[in-house]
């Protein structure tokens, strides 16, 4: 069976199987995260910044607000958002006969980094965020593990789903 096959395989036959790869991908990523938030929170100081290479930096900063840094002083509602989403998309891989295997392996990346980013407002009041990417014109953003996470779930989701998963 090719990898192709195996993601685009529908899910629901061995869907208590396949939800414990959701389950597990995400307690890894949120365990990954709050580790890294845990350790940036107790090394570097809010706004310090630690040299790890020419074009990769680790700042302290406190995002208060959502994606982006919009909305700052706003944190809950994309608190509240972002557990509704979560809660949305268990009950969509739960009930849903049309899930694929692609599906439980990117939401578990999606919700992993979801789930960290609403503890981090949680434990400490705001997103911590520190990987600050240099060198690229016009990027200023400073991230998170969780948001990395996050995207390293959607893109390929969205990549299979209009590239490969042609049944839709």
């Amino acid at each position: 069976m090719s990898l192709k096959d195996f993601l685009l395989r529908p899910g629901h036959p061995g869907k208590a199987r396949y939800f414990v790869w959701f389950s597990s991908i995400a307690f890894v990523c949120l365990s990954i995260s709050q580790f890294s938030s845990y350790m940036v929170e107790q090394t570097i100081a809010q706004g310090d910044s630690r040299v790890i290479s020419s074009f990769l930096h680790f700042t302290h900063i406190r995002n208060m607000g959502g994606v982006f840094g919009m909305a700052q002083g706003h944190g809950w509602i994309f608190a509240l958002f972002s557990v509704a989403l979560i809660a949305g998309l268990i009950a969509y891989l739960w009930r849903s006969r049309q899930v694929r295997v692609y599906e439980f392996i990117c939401f578990g990346l999606v919700a992993g980094g979801g789930i960290s980013n609403i503890l981090d407002r949680l434990i400490y009041g705001s997103v911590i965020d520190f990987i600050d990417v240099k060198g690229i014109p016009y990027w200023h953003y400073v991230f998170n593990t969780a948001d990395t996470f996050i995207h390293m779930g959607l893109w390929p989701m969205l990549f299979i789903s209009i590239f490969l998963h042609k049944d839709n």
